[in-house]
């Protein structure tokens, strides 16, 4: 398996302050050096991508993947995921305690495609005092910084010491978006709003059991 398909060129370029982020989530899985990067296009939210990040065994590849190593870290995309994120970057998006990854990515969907189906979680009550300072930080703090990169946070609901967010844009299906919820949205909001002790992602990132990040596939 070479390190570039040169017929195709570069697909997916890491930051430098990605792959250290990337490469600090994969040691804590086993055997961590035998595993890639995989960075897929899963659907369609909006006008927008969705995608699901994991890790998985390099030699797991295919010929028509595309694969690269950067660093100490191999990145494959699979063949039905090339052409929609030709052109892409792996980010880091905030400052400090507010840092997550986001997929800058210059492709868009054709329209019309059909947004992906509604997410599960509890009902939208949004009314409360609580539910209006939580959107007043997302809307004064987050979503201006992630917005940059395509990304935008939402509030579903407020239900008891919980706050509910779907993730869009370029952070919907960001197999990293767990980073971007614990050390990003989830400080800033439950340092504004004590009275929320738990941000819960609804976002269907891979329609799959864990919506944040999956751990490596065997």
């Amino acid at each position: 398996m070479t390190d570039v398909d040169s017929d195709r060129g570069t697909v997916l370029r890491v930051s430098d302050s990605a792959l250290a982020m990337v490469l600090d989530v994969r040691a804590a899985e086993e055997q961590p050096e035998t595993l890639a990067l995989w960075v897929e296009v899963t659907g369609v939210s909006g006008s927008s991508f969705t995608y699901d990040m994991y890790f998985q065994a390099a030699d797991d590849a295919r010929p028509d993947d595309w694969s690269h190593r950067q660093g100490d870290l191999r990145v494959v995309v699979p063949a039905g995921s090339i052409d929609d994120l030709r052109g892409a970057l792996l980010d880091v998006s905030g400052e400090g305690g507010e840092e997550g990854m986001v997929i800058v990515n210059p492709n868009q969907p054709p329209a019309p495609r059909v947004a992906s189906p509604a997410m599960a979680g509890p009902p939208a009550d949004l009314s409360g005092d609580v539910a209006q300072r939580v959107l007043a930080v997302l809307e004064q703090q987050i979503n201006p910084s992630i917005a940059a990169h395509g990304g935008r946070a939402d509030l579903v609901a407020v239900e008891d010491d919980a706050a509910y967010l779907r993730l869009g844009g370029g952070c919907a299906g960001c197999g990293m978006a767990a980073v971007t919820l614990s050390q990003g949205i989830e400080v800033a909001i439950r340092e504004s709003v004590p009275e929320i002790l738990r941000v819960v992602d609804v976002t269907d990132h891979a329609s799959g059991t864990n919506p944040y990040y999956e751990a490596a596939k065997k």
